[in-house]
């Protein structure tokens, strides 16, 4: 399917409530759908675009500035592309491709000199090779497998990882901790869960909530920056997990 055969609308505070925002539709009363739609009133003053394919394609680019970034990153000079997701069978159709023009065709226009993304290899962020056959480069990296990408186009140093991930874990303490947000509305379902199997596992559970950007750079203990399930001072996990996986994490050395 060419690019020009896709129906892009553009998702703000005046629409959101009639398009949705992609993830969880067909779940709207769902805890996580509505604490990703109050999460979004405040950061769509911040400059938080969402593209979504409304014909022609499933699938969606969410963009922020640097400065409101979600992302362990310190990356005040560009746009960040939190999420660029393609479903179904809308993958290989040239989709992924389209949203990436349109965010960076959005960083132009609003001014950056350049636009950023992390990446991760077996996470639920896009992989790095889409990312190079786009002119993207990389500029840092950060364990497990995560990749911080950019293309400038402006002179412009380039952005960095926050950093002292090993620091921030062990700050935790023991026991398992969620550090969560509403950036991503597919949590919700995982922390219930995590509550419940520490009590099976018998360790103490501790939540806590990142609640801004600033919060992100500062305390997130992996470059994802929205989700981390730590126990112990150990990473179990950056992403959703079933009860199955966890317990297999947990058990591995």
């Amino acid at each position: 399917m060419a690019a020009g055969a896709f129906n892009t609308v553009e998702v703000g505070p005046d629409n959101v409530d009639e398009t949705g925002f992609f993830c969880l539709m067909s779940r709207r009363k769902a805890d996580g759908y509505k604490r990703k739609r109050a999460w979004l009133d405040k950061r769509f003053a911040e400059g938080l675009k969402i593209h979504m394919i409304k014909d022609g394609g499933r699938g969606f680019v969410e963009t922020i500035p640097g400065a409101y970034a979600w992302r362990a990153v310190e990356a005040a000079d560009y746009l960040v592309i939190h999420c660029l997701w393609v479903v179904g069978r809308s993958k290989g159709s040239g989709l992924s491709g389209h949203l990436m023009n349109l965010a960076v065709d959005e960083a132009k226009r609003a001014g950056f000199p350049g636009i950023a993304m992390v990446t991760s290899e077996g996470n639920w962020l896009i992989g790095r090779r889409f990312l190079d056959k786009h002119g993207f480069t990389c500029v840092d990296e950060a364990p497990p497998t995560f990749s911080l990408m950019v293309q400038r186009w402006g002179d412009v140093d380039p952005p960095s990882f926050s950093g002292n991930w090993d620091k921030k874990r062990a700050a935790l303490g023991s026991g398992l901790t969620v550090m969560r947000s509403d950036q991503c509305p597919y949590i919700e379902d995982t922390v219930t869960m995590l509550r419940e199997a520490a009590g099976d596992h018998g360790l103490a559970f501790k939540e806590i909530e990142l609640k801004s950007a600033k919060d992100v750079r500062r305390r997130a203990p992996s470059a994802y920056g929205v989700f981390h399930v730590v126990c112990d001072g150990r990473l179990i996990s950056t992403t959703p997990m079933t009860r199955r996986e966890f317990d297999k994490a947990l058990a591995s050395p």
